[in-house]
């Protein structure tokens, strides 16, 4: 650590980096980075501001159902079911059969059949929430639903993450989060890249043991390296990467780390991100019944503030122990109502409490902070604007959220609806921007 902070100068360390905690300040990794562009010195790759931006297969402008038939495909895309059923009967089993720890090679007889001693996988998953989704012309509404569905579970994290690793403590990470945000922001990265990045940061620590406080940067931009080549159609190089953390990590060190990161989360870079979950919560929420399902139909502004909301809530390592979807759900309930929100998810009240109740001081901050304003970034199409990643002082605002849950945590116990949840006005009184 001591070696680290002797290779720092002044002038290269961005303030935003250091993370303060009560009184405790942490500066565990470099960068170089300005609240909107990167530096373009000498230093600085020539290449990184002469590109048009564009918007991955534009999706802004596609038909909405485009958007759910890509997922379709995208989901359909797991490794189908080992069948074990007789297909004499022209069925497929729900279940494979998996060897258990003591398996015998000694077939035992059970009436006029062999069997061998095998453990029953249950490889579906039972669908527990009603589609919310409209009549779509090139699929069965359940059959995509169940598939979102599917792969919320599919991609599970450790909760308990931190726990594998001594030399670490919660705070590094919202540290190393919110400067991804802020890389995201300069590069004008969409929210899902940071997103996926984030899941694959999470996944592949719980991978590990004994990561130390001086590789994180490492993996946290390799992260974002492999999450811009997934979701960007122009991602940036390498070398714009290893750029920013100021000689830090090296073009070579990205590299081999992101070949080890694939590998440990066997090439399954593809979760439903939180944001993906708001995206659909959003569109559901305005949905016209008389209308043509063409673009997404919600104000750009309410997504942001919603959005800023889960930005929060994943600097804190607590969000691990909530599903992606259930996080978007409850940070939309935050902004709208009960009624609407279990009309969008499917989800109920019992499903929902917990994270609600955790969630309260985190859309206190956000209140008492006000809603931000929506960017615009040079070369991004103003229907794609509330996609970029952007970044605020996250890390203040965690301060405030820690506060709030020392003061309020006997309170919001004791109430059966927390006491810092926005309740939302009558809908005679509700601004237009809010989800109605």
């Amino acid at each position: 650590m001591e070696k680290l902070q002797q290779r720092v100068s002044p002038v290269s360390v961005f303030h935003g980096v250091s993370g303060q905690c009560g009184n405790v300040t942490i500066s565990f990794f470099r960068c170089r980075l300005r609240s909107e562009q990167v530096n373009t010195t000498d230093e600085a790759p020539t290449t990184i501001s002469v590109r048009p931006r564009k918007r991955k297969a534009d999706v802004a402008r596609l038909p909405f159902y485009f958007i759910f038939f890509f997922l379709f495909v995208l989901l359909s895309s797991c490794p189908p079911a080992q069948a074990c059923w007789n297909p004499d009967t022209g069925y497929t089993s729900p279940c494979r059969r998996i060897p258990t720890t003591d398996e015998v090679e000694e077939l035992v007889a059970v009436g006029s059949v062999g069997f061998t001693q095998y453990a029953s996988e249950n490889i579906f998953i039972t669908p527990t929430r009603s589609t919310p989704l409209p009549t779509l012309c090139w699929a069965s509404k359940d059959e995509v639903w169940n598939n979102l569905l599917r792969k919320d579970k599919l991609y599970l994290r450790d909760t308990h993450v931190l726990e594998r690793h001594p030399n670490l403590q919660p705070k590094m990470r919202a540290i190393l989060l919110d400067w991804l945000m802020e890389v995201c922001e300069v590069y004008k990265l969409h929210r899902e890249t940071f997103y996926l990045g984030q899941d694959y940061f999470d996944r592949f620590m719980a991978t590990q043991d004994n990561v130390l406080k001086t590789t994180l940067q490492l993996i946290g931009i390799s992260c974002l390296f492999i999450a811009s080549k997934m979701e960007e159609i122009y991602p940036p190089k390498v070398h714009q990467f290893a750029y920013v953390t100021d000689g830090a990590c090296t073009e070579d060190d990205i590299l081999s780390m992101e070949i080890l990161i694939m590998k440990e989360l066997n090439w399954s870079l593809s979760p439903l991100t939180p944001v993906a979950w708001l995206n659909i919560y959003m569109q559901m929420a305005y949905l016209k019944e008389t209308a043509e399902v063409l673009i997404a139909q919600y104000p750009q502004a309410t997504f942001v503030q919603i959005a800023e909301l889960l930005n929060l809530c994943i600097l804190d390592v607590r969000s691990l122990e909530f599903s992606y979807g259930l996080l978007a759900a409850s940070a939309l309930f935050h902004f709208s109502s009960l009624e609407l929100v279990m009309k969008v998810s499917g989800l109920k009240w019992c499903d929902l409490e917990e994270c609600v109740r955790w969630m309260v001081p985190f859309a206190m901050s956000i209140r008492e902070a006000g809603s931000s304003s929506l960017k615009t970034f040079k070369g991004v199409a103003a229907d794609d604007m509330h996609n970029i990643q952007t970044h605020v002082p996250y890390l203040e605002w965690l301060g405030r959220v820690h506060s709030y849950q020392l003061v309020d945590i006997e309170s919001s116990q004791r109430s059966p609806v927390p006491s810092g949840v926005l309740t939302p006005p009558p809908s005679s009184e509700k601004p237009e921007s809010t989800v109605s």
